[in-house]
């Protein structure tokens, strides 16, 4: 899974300082000007336009996604209950 934020985004950090996300599988992808690796990888998934309105967004292991802090907070405390 890939979590993709950007810098200065407040729900984006919530989210990475919440949750131990490397122990979760989770791999962290930081979107600006300084990584457009992180942009091809978004672009890939097809989530420029999303990323336009919403963020964070985590890209599941099946390719799915999941927006906006609440939904992923949901989804990552299923996670960290099952492996727990």
């Amino acid at each position: 899974m890939t979590l993709f934020i950007k810098e200065g985004c407040s729900k984006c950090e919530y989210i990475k300082n919440k949750f131990d996300l490397e122990a979760l599988g989770i791999s962290i992808e930081v979107l600006g000007p300084e990584n457009p690796d992180a942009l091809a990888h978004l672009a890939w998934h097809g989530l420029v336009g999303v990323a336009e309105s919403h963020m964070p967004i985590l890209v599941l292991d099946d390719s799915s996604y999941i927006v906006d802090v609440v939904p992923i907070i949901r989804h990552l405390n299923g996670i960290a209950r099952e492996s727990s």
